[in-house]
Protein backbone atom coordinates (compact mmCIF):
# COMPACT_ATOMS: atom_id res chain seq x y z
CA UNK A 1 0.00 0.00 0.00
CA UNK A 2 1.27 3.16 -1.09
CA UNK A 3 2.79 5.99 2.12
CA UNK A 4 0.66 8.70 0.66
CA UNK A 5 -3.06 8.44 -0.66
CA UNK A 6 -3.80 12.08 -2.73
CA UNK A 7 -6.54 14.11 -0.80
CA UNK A 8 -9.24 16.33 -2.47
CA UNK A 9 -7.80 19.85 -0.28
CA UNK A 10 -4.69 19.82 2.15
CA UNK A 11 -7.30 21.43 4.69
CA UNK A 12 -9.87 18.51 4.51
CA UNK A 13 -9.93 17.31 7.59
CA UNK A 14 -8.19 13.05 7.28
CA UNK A 15 -8.40 10.47 9.87
CA UNK A 16 -5.32 8.74 10.01
CA UNK A 17 -4.17 4.75 11.00
CA UNK A 18 -0.80 4.17 12.22
CA UNK A 19 0.39 0.40 11.51
CA UNK A 20 1.85 0.60 14.81
CA UNK A 21 5.43 0.07 14.43
CA UNK A 22 6.84 2.13 16.77
CA UNK A 23 9.52 3.78 15.34
CA UNK A 24 11.21 7.13 15.92
CA UNK A 25 11.54 9.38 13.05
CA UNK A 26 13.43 12.46 11.91
CA UNK A 27 11.85 15.39 10.73
CA UNK A 28 14.56 17.87 9.35
CA UNK A 29 13.92 21.76 8.50
CA UNK A 30 16.40 23.58 6.68
CA UNK A 31 17.05 27.13 7.30
CA UNK A 32 19.63 29.45 8.79
CA UNK A 33 19.09 30.92 12.34
CA UNK A 34 18.31 34.19 12.92
CA UNK A 35 14.85 36.81 13.18
CA UNK A 36 17.07 38.19 10.03
CA UNK A 37 16.22 35.17 8.31
CA UNK A 38 12.28 34.71 9.07
CA UNK A 39 10.64 34.67 5.74
CA UNK A 40 13.02 34.43 3.68
CA UNK A 41 13.39 31.47 0.58
CA UNK A 42 15.91 29.61 1.74
CA UNK A 43 14.41 29.61 5.81
CA UNK A 44 11.40 27.89 3.62
CA UNK A 45 11.90 24.47 5.50
CA UNK A 46 12.18 26.38 9.47
CA UNK A 47 8.97 27.45 8.33
CA UNK A 48 7.06 24.31 7.45
CA UNK A 49 8.87 22.66 10.81
CA UNK A 50 7.57 25.12 12.87
CA UNK A 51 3.90 24.74 11.45
CA UNK A 52 3.87 20.77 11.60
CA UNK A 53 5.07 21.33 15.61
CA UNK A 54 2.58 23.79 15.91
CA UNK A 55 -0.25 22.17 14.71
CA UNK A 56 0.74 19.02 16.76
CA UNK A 57 -0.49 18.68 20.43
CA UNK A 58 1.63 16.29 21.33
CA UNK A 59 5.38 17.82 20.00
CA UNK A 60 7.01 19.67 22.49
CA UNK A 61 8.15 23.11 22.24
CA UNK A 62 11.41 23.81 20.54
CA UNK A 63 14.43 23.78 22.88
CA UNK A 64 17.79 24.44 22.04
CA UNK A 65 19.97 21.83 22.27
CA UNK A 66 23.70 23.20 22.00
CA UNK A 67 25.55 19.56 21.90
CA UNK A 68 23.59 18.62 18.85
CA UNK A 69 23.65 22.17 16.82
CA UNK A 70 19.66 22.39 16.40
CA UNK A 71 16.60 23.23 18.27
CA UNK A 72 14.31 20.20 18.96
CA UNK A 73 10.77 19.39 19.25
CA UNK A 74 9.99 15.72 20.20
CA UNK A 75 6.49 14.04 20.77
CA UNK A 76 4.72 10.58 20.53
CA UNK A 77 2.42 11.02 17.49
CA UNK A 78 0.42 7.75 17.36
CA UNK A 79 2.55 4.76 17.56
CA UNK A 80 5.63 6.62 16.40
CA UNK A 81 7.61 8.71 18.75
CA UNK A 82 9.09 12.35 16.21
CA UNK A 83 11.85 14.29 16.85
CA UNK A 84 11.97 17.43 14.84
CA UNK A 85 15.11 19.43 14.24
CA UNK A 86 16.11 22.64 13.20
CA UNK A 87 19.58 23.12 12.62
CA UNK A 88 21.47 26.35 13.95
CA UNK A 89 24.66 25.61 12.17
CA UNK A 90 23.65 28.04 9.69
CA UNK A 91 22.87 26.18 6.07
CA UNK A 92 26.44 25.03 4.40
CA UNK A 93 26.79 23.28 8.12
CA UNK A 94 23.25 21.66 8.31
CA UNK A 95 24.55 18.14 8.03
CA UNK A 96 26.67 18.41 11.46
CA UNK A 97 23.26 19.03 13.27
CA UNK A 98 21.04 16.34 11.02
CA UNK A 99 24.27 13.20 12.02
CA UNK A 100 24.26 14.54 15.84
CA UNK A 101 20.67 13.86 16.52
CA UNK A 102 20.08 10.84 14.11
CA UNK A 103 23.41 9.69 16.12
CA UNK A 104 21.74 10.88 19.64
CA UNK A 105 18.52 9.45 19.15
CA UNK A 106 19.48 6.59 16.89
CA UNK A 107 17.38 6.71 13.89
CA UNK A 108 18.31 5.34 10.95
CA UNK A 109 18.54 7.08 7.07
CA UNK A 110 15.40 5.22 6.31
CA UNK A 111 13.39 6.84 8.70
CA UNK A 112 14.71 10.51 7.66
CA UNK A 113 12.92 13.26 6.22
CA UNK A 114 14.37 16.81 5.01
CA UNK A 115 12.47 19.73 4.17
CA UNK A 116 13.55 22.55 1.98
CA UNK A 117 13.64 24.63 -1.24
CA UNK A 118 14.80 24.02 -4.37
CA UNK A 119 15.44 27.09 -6.71
CA UNK A 120 14.84 24.64 -10.03
CA UNK A 121 11.16 23.97 -9.12
CA UNK A 122 8.19 26.62 -9.54
CA UNK A 123 6.76 28.53 -6.22
CA UNK A 124 3.14 26.66 -6.15
CA UNK A 125 4.67 22.80 -6.24
CA UNK A 126 6.46 20.49 -4.09
CA UNK A 127 8.29 17.57 -4.88
CA UNK A 128 8.74 14.11 -2.93
CA UNK A 129 11.15 11.26 -3.20
CA UNK A 130 14.28 9.41 -1.62
CA UNK A 131 18.08 10.39 -2.59
CA UNK A 132 19.45 12.30 -5.61
CA UNK A 133 21.75 15.10 -6.12
CA UNK A 134 21.95 18.16 -3.74
CA UNK A 135 20.74 20.55 -7.12
CA UNK A 136 23.17 23.12 -5.68
CA UNK A 137 22.12 23.25 -2.31
CA UNK A 138 24.36 23.83 -0.10
CA UNK A 139 22.61 22.46 3.00
CA UNK A 140 21.58 19.23 1.22
CA UNK A 141 24.84 18.67 0.37
CA UNK A 142 25.81 19.18 3.84
CA UNK A 143 23.47 16.52 5.05
CA UNK A 144 24.25 14.09 1.91
CA UNK A 145 27.92 14.67 2.79
CA UNK A 146 27.83 13.44 6.25
CA UNK A 147 25.31 10.75 6.44
CA UNK A 148 24.83 9.79 2.65
CA UNK A 149 21.99 10.96 0.00
CA UNK A 150 19.41 7.68 0.55
CA UNK A 151 17.21 10.27 3.03
CA UNK A 152 13.66 11.22 2.09
CA UNK A 153 13.41 14.63 0.56
CA UNK A 154 10.29 17.03 0.39
CA UNK A 155 11.57 19.45 -2.04
CA UNK A 156 9.42 22.93 -1.98
CA UNK A 157 9.79 25.18 -4.91
CA UNK A 158 11.07 28.46 -4.77
CA UNK A 159 11.69 29.24 -8.70
CA UNK A 160 11.95 30.65 -11.04
CA UNK A 161 14.27 33.43 -10.45
CA UNK A 162 13.97 36.87 -11.23
CA UNK A 163 15.40 38.62 -12.33
CA UNK A 164 17.74 36.40 -13.63
CA UNK A 165 20.86 37.72 -13.93
CA UNK A 166 20.49 37.80 -10.11
CA UNK A 167 23.07 36.13 -7.84
CA UNK A 168 21.63 32.56 -6.54
CA UNK A 169 22.49 33.56 -2.86
CA UNK A 170 20.67 37.11 -3.05
CA UNK A 171 17.78 35.57 -4.13
CA UNK A 172 17.46 32.91 -1.76
CA UNK A 173 18.37 35.21 1.11
CA UNK A 174 15.49 37.56 0.31
CA UNK A 175 11.68 37.45 2.02
CA UNK A 176 9.06 35.89 -0.27
CA UNK A 177 6.94 38.18 -2.44
CA UNK A 178 4.00 39.66 -0.94
CA UNK A 179 1.73 37.46 -3.00
CA UNK A 180 3.75 34.59 -2.23
CA UNK A 181 3.95 35.42 1.64
CA UNK A 182 -0.23 34.76 1.40
CA UNK A 183 0.16 31.53 -0.26
CA UNK A 184 2.52 30.31 2.83
CA UNK A 185 -0.28 29.06 4.69
CA UNK A 186 -1.30 27.00 1.94
CA UNK A 187 2.28 25.81 1.45
CA UNK A 188 2.46 24.77 5.14
CA UNK A 189 -0.78 22.85 5.06
CA UNK A 190 0.67 20.96 2.37
CA UNK A 191 3.25 20.12 3.66
CA UNK A 192 1.88 19.22 7.31
CA UNK A 193 -0.22 16.79 5.13
CA UNK A 194 3.38 15.38 3.95
CA UNK A 195 4.86 14.68 7.26
CA UNK A 196 1.82 13.65 8.90
CA UNK A 197 1.44 10.75 6.33
CA UNK A 198 5.20 10.06 6.99
CA UNK A 199 5.02 9.29 10.38
CA UNK A 200 1.89 7.83 10.20
CA UNK A 201 2.64 5.85 7.43
CA UNK A 202 5.23 2.40 6.39
CA UNK A 203 6.86 3.15 3.99
CA UNK A 204 9.47 5.95 2.62
CA UNK A 205 8.32 8.89 0.41
CA UNK A 206 7.45 8.80 -3.24
CA UNK A 207 8.66 10.48 -6.17
CA UNK A 208 5.40 12.42 -6.62
CA UNK A 209 4.61 16.22 -7.04
CA UNK A 210 2.16 17.96 -5.51
CA UNK A 211 0.78 21.95 -5.59
CA UNK A 212 0.09 24.29 -2.90
CA UNK A 213 -1.71 26.90 -4.40
CA UNK A 214 -5.21 27.66 -4.87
Amino acid sequence: MALFQRRPQAGDTVQYYSAGNNRTLLLVGLGNPGKEYDLTRHNVGFACLDAFVAKNADMADWINKKDLKCLVSSGQVGDNRVIAIKPTTFMNLSGEAVLAAANFYKIPLEQTVVVYDELDIEFGQIRLRVGGSSAGHNGVKSVSKLLGEDYGRVRIGIGPKTPARMATADFVLQKFSAEQQAQLPNLTKEVNAILSEFVYGTEQLPAETRTFLI
